[in-house]
């Protein structure tokens, strides 16, 4: 094996020990977080957080999550088709389900971690409201 194969399947491990640590963390701290296996064109994300008493929040929180290069642009395309995707499989409406990217932060534990969303997303602004 090379060295570069050998660097990339340490990169994924490492990536997806950072999203099982996620997910349980948030388990532990009470959130009802499901891990997603979908890939490819039909992704539906890493996570889905249920929210029963959603409040200011959709009732689905799609989370994206990235253990590599800060890349916001690309890291909020991909969660908001991902976000796409799971509210088409499950016969949604994806004004119910919103995306976040979280994006783990060298040096810190996962309560550190950045939360990367947009401004329609964050406010709930549907483009519907757009002026």
């Amino acid at each position: 094996m090379t060295n570069i194969a050998a660097r990339n399947r340490r990169n994924k491990r490492a990536g997806a020990r950072w999203e099982s640590e996620l997910r349980d963390e948030l388990r532990a701290a009470g959130f009802d977080v499901e891990r997603l296996r979908l890939s490819g064109a039909e992704d539906e994300g890493d996570h889905v957080v249920r929210r029963e008493k959603p409040g200011r929040h959709r009732r689905f929180l799609i989370i994206e999550t990235k253990n590599a290069k800060f890349e916001p642009g690309p890291f909020l395309n991909e969660a908001l088709r991902e976000r796409d995707n799971y509210a088409r499989h499950r016969g949604l409406d994806p004004r119910d389900v919103e995306a976040v990217v979280i994006v783990r932060r060298r040096g810190a534990n996962w309560r550190q971690a950045y939360v990367l969303s947009t401004v329609a997303e964050f406010f709930d602004l549907h483009p519907e409201a757009a002026p």
